[in-house]
């Protein structure tokens, strides 16, 4: 019904009635509070290298990402390669004392047996689809996202929250896996946010045009399938963002990436990504970068989540206006320099 509901709308119907739908969640930060605007800050490395991640984290870090979380799509699903990279993560935020959260963004059964050897796990993530058959491809069924959510929970990371679900979704996957049994993709797209909602997550967001041309051929496609996602997810009981994104075969460019980004900051989206350049050099496609997000939050008068925001004057990356300050915050100017080296 809310799949047919939004064939029936105009995009500007979609931000209108969007907008209206608060969903509000937390675990270290407080996500899709009104007149705010979240960031997953994405350090993607092709080779998982910590200096490069590193050098990506620091740089989003300074450009007031990563209030939703920071998350990072590991090269290999390697899971001492994953334990590797969650202490890396927790050893930065640990150390800056960041609210935020982390997650790398492995299957879910190489996350709890990352918890079973002590990792820091914060999130668990899973790709999530709108059919059983859908949901076998991806290697999951309802019992395994149960068991993966109590694990999180017994672990009692959260500080203000504890919603300790990432999910992703987007058009076309059940589609791709033969598993659609003749539904359009938007239908199934809707019924993967019943599958979601069941685990009460801290984060879900579309990967509205990763997929590719196959599925959503142009732009003007792209922006009513992101609008459509977060319409119907927000009508569900959704905390959701989505990545403004493009694969480079399709025929789209970032100035469609800059309209869908403009009417999803005006309809209420939870969050955004924040790459590096806007150029994902491991998953190779297009998304929205660390600038992007600073001017989303400029032209429509919003602000990252409250204990970020705090955080980022504490250590002087912004000033008291909310503005980024010209200088280097005094706090990173040591890793800044071991960076260099």
């Amino acid at each position: 019904m809310a799949a047919a509901v939004s064939k029936l709308m105009r995009l500007q119907d979609l931000v209108l009635v969007a907008r209206k739908c608060r969903v509000v969640t937390a675990f270290r930060t407080t996500l899709g509070m009104a007149r705010r605007l979240s960031t997953r800050l994405q350090p993607n490395h092709p080779t998982d290298d910590a200096t490069g991640i590193a050098a990506s984290l620091l740089d989003g870090l300074l450009l007031g990402s990563g209030d939703a979380v920071i998350g990072i799509n590991p090269a290999t699903d390697n899971v001492a390669q994953v334990v590797s990279l969650l202490h890396l993560l927790d050893a930065v935020i640990d150390q800056y004392q960041i609210p935020t959260q982390s997650c790398v963004l492995t299957h879910i059964t190489n996350t709890l047996e990352a918890i079973r050897r002590g990792a820091p796990i914060d999130l668990v993530f899973q790709s999530v689809a709108g059919t059983q058959a859908a949901n076998r491809s991806f290697g999951i069924d309802m019992s395994l996202l149960a068991e993966g959510r109590a694990a999180a929970l017994s672990l009692g990371r959260g500080t203000v929250g504890n919603n300790v679900m990432y999910f992703e979704t987007g058009q076309g996957s059940a589609l791709s896996a033969g598993a659609h049994h003749g539904m359009d993709q938007q239908t199934c797209e809707a019924r993967a946010y019943a599958v979601a909602r069941a685990y009460q997550p801290l984060l879900v967001n579309s990967v509205v045009g990763f997929i590719g041309p196959e599925y959503l051929y142009d732009g003007k496609q792209i922006m009513r399938a992101g609008l459509e996602d977060h319409f119907c997810a927000k009508l569900l009981g959704l905390p959701m963002g989505c990545d403004v994104c493009y694969t480079n075969h399709a025929e789209a460019d970032q100035d469609d990436m800059d309209a869908l980004l403009a009417m999803l900051g005006v309809a209420g989206c939870n969050f955004i990504m924040g790459v590096p350049g806007a150029d994902d050099i491991m998953l190779g496609y297009q998304s929205t970068s660390f600038h992007d997000a600073l001017y989303a939050r400029r032209v429509l008068g919003l602000r990252p989540a409250p204990e970020f925001e705090a955080w980022l004057a504490r250590t002087q990356i912004t000033d008291a206006q909310g503005r980024l300050k010209m200088a280097l915050a005094p706090a990173f100017q040591a890793a800044l320099l071991r960076l260099g080296d």
